[in-house]
């Protein structure tokens, strides 16, 4: 009996191990986030919607829903919140109430990172260098080397700011040969046509419309910086969420597919959902590269955008780029 007894506390025991090995889990593991179960542990996935100044790609996204088609199948509901300011979208990555920033300035992703924002750039969402100009209506003014003394006027903080010292640097001066005015793009574009200002810095729809008020383009961006508008994830999210997070790319490849294959469509969809006359949206969609792999230049052009910020004393903390980006597969 005694030997009986002990035979079948050894069977229950390697019983029990091969059980255990079975379940591919150690005593102590973590357990398995949502990704291994069948749907997973998220019922509302946020994404910021910013249309201008021509995010083409979010308005595709947006108006065919191509999100809620991908998450729908797992009953994940998707928002998307109008917030149109970098630092407003970074807070709410911050606060946990925002997932996906789609179409995040460099310089904001910069900021965030370097004060403890938790986020992490999974793409970039455009390059458009030639949509970031510095214009004006003086006859007078051909050329960056005609602005010393010169009123200008535009956002601080910003690509067009960086386009300015770049432009500056160029020919060899600085902010401080000019007066500069900070104003949002609207008032620098009316300071300009009631000859308040010199010269405004003007980008997106803003431009055909303060050309067809009688300005002129000095420079674009072409050949100063790419203004780097970027991809970005909420990094909590990431962690738990890998999955989602490369669907989350996959959708945006597929949206970027269909502006390719119906142009026709698209701009005309552009047109309606930001005001801008279609003919204005075919001039401008050009100025636009909407690759979203992330190439060792644009991160020279990351690393640019934080010199700038910490030249201008808008940064204290400087830190590595290639530690905020994050490749999806």
């Amino acid at each position: 009996m005694k030997k009986t007894f002990a035979l079948l506390l050894v069977f229950l025991v390697i019983m029990t191990a091969l059980s255990g090995c079975g379940t591919g889990k150690e005593v102590g593991a973590p357990e398995k986030t949502s990704q291994s179960s069948e749907k997973p542990a998220v019922d509302v996935i946020n994404i910021s919607y910013v249309k201008l100044p021509l995010n083409v790609p979010s308005i595709v996204e947006k108006k065919l829903e191509l999100f809620e088609e991908e998450f729908g199948k797992d009953g994940i509901k998707v928002n998307f919140p109008e917030i149109t300011e970098g630092p407003k979208m970074t807070e709410a990555i911050a606060a946990g109430s925002l997932d996906f920033c789609n179409a995040l300035g460099g310089t904001s992703a910069i900021l965030a990172a370097a004060n403890g924002v938790d986020l992490k750039v999974i793409g970039i969402y455009s390059r458009a260098p030639k949509a970031f100009t510095i214009m004006t209506k003086d006859d007078g003014i051909t050329s960056i080397k005609e602005l010393k003394g010169k009123k200008i006027a535009g956002p601080k903080g910003t690509i067009l700011h960086q386009l300015l010292l770049a432009a500056l640097a160029q020919n060899e001066m600085s902010i401080e040969d000019v007066e500069y005015i900070n104003m949002s793009i609207p008032q620098a574009v009316a300071a300009m046509n009631s000859d308040n200002v010199d010269v405004a810095l003007v980008a997106g729809p803003a431009v055909p419309q303060a050309i067809y008020a009688g300005g002129r383009i000095i420079t674009t961006g072409e050949g100063l910086l790419d203004a780097t508008i970027v991809i970005a994830v909420r990094n909590d999210f990431l962690k738990q969420y890998p999955k989602l997070v490369k669907r989350y790319m996959e959708v945006h490849n597929k949206s970027l597919q269909y502006i390719r294959e119906h142009p026709d469509e698209v701009y005309k969809i552009a047109a309606e959902e930001t005001g801008i006359s279609e003919d204005n949206v075919v001039k401008m969609i050009d100025w636009y590269d909407f690759n979203p792999t992330i190439t060792q230049k644009d991160i020279v052009e990351l690393e640019k955008t934080q010199d700038f910020l910490i030249e201008n004393d808008m940064l204290k903390k400087k830190i590595k780029i290639s530690d905020i980006i994050r490749k999806v597969e």
